[in-house]
């Protein structure tokens, strides 16, 4: 997981370079790709949290999956502002083939993290379907644990 931080932390380096331009005084479009790059900016502050600062070996994979697909959909919104504003607000090439770049790598973790979950949510359904088909556990423990006991009647 520690390569995810680090092409995290490239891409808060190339965001920040990107949203110090001076080009973005120059039209409200231009303030909206900076509105865009400081969403993504919180984002991975998000993504550095849950890892906690790459200490983390183990990510819990739905908050990494919420938190990757926000960081898609905020990446798809970048490329297409950069798309669309590259000329007028005066984005570098460089910078928008950086972002294309770590938009990919985002969406490769996406993939890794939510397949997890498919994965996890899967596993879970067959445990649950395993125990109902067996009886579950309350069979095994002759009635379950309800907090009754049958006594023998008669003399003992």
């Amino acid at each position: 997981m520690m390569h995810i931080r680090s092409h995290l932390l490239a891409a808060l380096a190339v965001a920040g370079s990107f949203v110090t331009a001076p080009a973005f005084a120059q039209s409200s479009a231009c303030q909206e790709g900076q509105k865009i790059l400081q969403e993504r900016q919180s984002l991975i502050q998000q993504v550095n949290k849950l890892t906690n600062g790459g200490k983390n070996k183990q990510i819990d994979p739905r908050a990494a999956c919420t938190i990757f697909s926000k960081l898609v959909t905020n990446g798809s919104a970048g490329q297409k502002w950069m798309t669309d504003n590259k000329d007028w607000c005066q984005v570098p090439d460089q910078l928008v083939q950086s972002f294309a770049e770590d938009h990919k790598r985002s969406q490769q973790f996406k993939g890794q993290a939510c397949g997890a979950v498919a994965k996890m949510a899967e596993m879970e359904k067959r445990a649950k379907q395993q125990q109902t088909q067996q009886g579950g556990p309350a069979s095994k423990m002759g009635g379950g644990l309800t907090g009754t006991l049958s006594v023998p009647k008669g003399a003992l």
